[in-house]
């Protein structure tokens, strides 16, 4: 068993990786710099590649997704991939393409809302602004990350004395009563704002906030041509409760995963890779949480286009077709801990608990991928690893969510598992796991990568 230290300081690695990522793109921007530093070469989509065994590569769509691979020593083409995937984005709130506001004295931002968060955790929090902007530079568009990092905005409630039940009726409407204050129209005038010049953006958001924008950045508010923006929670990520047990943070669904998945990518050993016959995937996808149906969402070509370049070379046209037979994936997503003020609405009999290791999740409607064969796949790494694994499924009447899991299975006829780590509070803007949840990932999925092949040998399912 992990000592206490090692579990503490392998959950706070994840800490500070969600610190850093307040977007999808700041995520992913984390990723590369972890990529490269263990070795990993960018490559580009335009390009034309030459792939090698025992090489490592990555390359990144929007810059909001990226898929990593390592090639095996004894790689061939029509061998197998063994695969994870997991997804960068997170329920948030979005400014709008036109977000400039003004009510009853206040300077709003209007925004939308992404995903299904849990919208009522939003209120009276200290908000920071983070994402990406296209600025026009020399002659070209560039692709800048922003990052706010202050107590800038913030969704005032409703005072109790204004609205008596809301405890028991708290419903905002979504276009009205969720819009952030950035400053008062009062204080604005009194505080003399850069001239934004004529740009495209000059007449579509605030000055205060286009001006907050270009400092960050370093350019001129003329210059921006675009952004992208999140708001996030400006509380930081820690470990907490009386034990140090808990990792409070935002946005565990789905960092954990990436972050985890990630640490196993960049782990393993030349000597290991050596005698593997498959190619190590990664994949981290945008946009899980609106149905991944964008380019660089997991219901796009983009991982089917890059598996076929790595089995072109083959010595017949079926190469492909034969890895895809050969091949496992783990879908990588946070799974429901069982809460103890809401106990009845989770399944008595698959009540997953913190600390007690990885959750299988299942639904015999495809919610979810796992079936037989890939959880009894996933129970023999998971034994050489000596992590413990739960089993989830949901209630009847309760509604069941669902990840990239089954539409990547589907689209890539890939034998696939559903899996995560145990949390609470999914879709809150602040969610709870445990400390033990981030190792006994980390080892699973390093398992996975090296013990993969060697278990489907022995495997005698068609």
């Amino acid at each position: 068993m992990a000592s206490r230290h090692l579990i503490t300081s392998t959950a706070q690695g994840m800490v500070d990786f969600i610190n850093k990522s307040p977007s999808p793109w700041h995520a992913v921007h984390e990723c590369k710099k972890a990529l490269l530093a263990a070795g990993y070469l960018e490559l580009k989509e335009t390009d034309k590649w030459d792939i090698k065994p025992m090489s490592k590569y990555f390359v990144t769509r929007n810059m909001s997704t990226i898929i990593s691979f390592a090639v095996g020593g004894a790689y061939k083409p029509g061998n197998g991939f063994s695969l994870m995937g997991a997804h960068t984005d997170s329920p948030c709130i979005r400014v709008k393409p036109v977000s400039k506001k003004e009510n009853a004295g206040y300077l709003q931002v209007g925004v939308e809302l992404y995903g299904g968060g849990n919208w009522l955790t939003w209120f009276d929090r200290d908000l920071r602004l983070a994402g990406r902007a296209i600025v026009k530079e020399k002659g070209h568009l560039i692709n800048r990350l922003v990052h706010v990092n202050r107590p800038l905005m913030r969704i005032p409630s409703i005072a109790i004395h204004l609205q008596r039940d809301i405890n028991t009726n708290f419903s905002p409407n979504s276009e009205n009563e969720i819009c952030p204050v950035i400053a008062t129209a009062f204080q604005n005038q009194l505080v003399e704002q850069k001239d934004v010049g004529n740009g495209i953006q000059s007449d579509k958001h605030h000055p205060l906030l286009l001006n907050l924008i270009a400092e960050e950045i370093g350019v001129a508010p003329a210059d921006i041509s675009d952004f992208e923006l999140c708001l996030a929670d400006y509380q930081p990520a820690n470990l907490g409760g009386a034990l140090d047990e808990f990792v409070f943070a935002p946005r565990l669904d789905n960092l954990f995963n990436v972050y985890t998945a990630l640490q196993a990518m960049i782990s393993f050993t030349d000597e290991d890779l050596a005698s593997d016959p498959c190619i190590r995937v990664a994949g981290f996808f945008d946009h899980e949480e609106v149905g991944s149906t964008s380019a660089q969402g997991a219901n796009s070509n983009f991982q089917r286009f890059i598996l076929q370049r790595l089995c072109a070379g083959g010595e017949d046209e079926t190469s492909f077709q034969r890895s895809m037979a050969n091949s496992y994936m783990i879908s990588a997503d946070q799974a429901h801990a069982v809460n103890p003020n809401y106990k009845t609405k989770h399944e008595e009999n698959h009540s997953v608990e913190m600390h007690k290791g990885i959750v299988l999740k299942f639904n015999t409607n495809q919610k979810y991928t796992t079936n037989s064969w890939t959880a009894s796949v996933l129970r023999e790494i998971a034994s050489r690893a000596d992590v413990p694994l739960q089993d989830f499924v949901v209630r009847n009447d309760s509604p069941c969510g669902s990840t990239i899991g089954p539409m990547m299975s589907a689209k890539l006829a890939i034998p696939t598992i559903d899996i995560g780590g145990a949390q609470l509070s999914m879709h809150s803007i602040r969610e709870q796991c445990s400390t033990t949840s981030v190792h006994h990932a980390i080892q699973l999925y390093k398992s996975f990568y090296t013990h993969f092949a060697s278990v489907r040998d022995t495997v005698r399912v068609d």
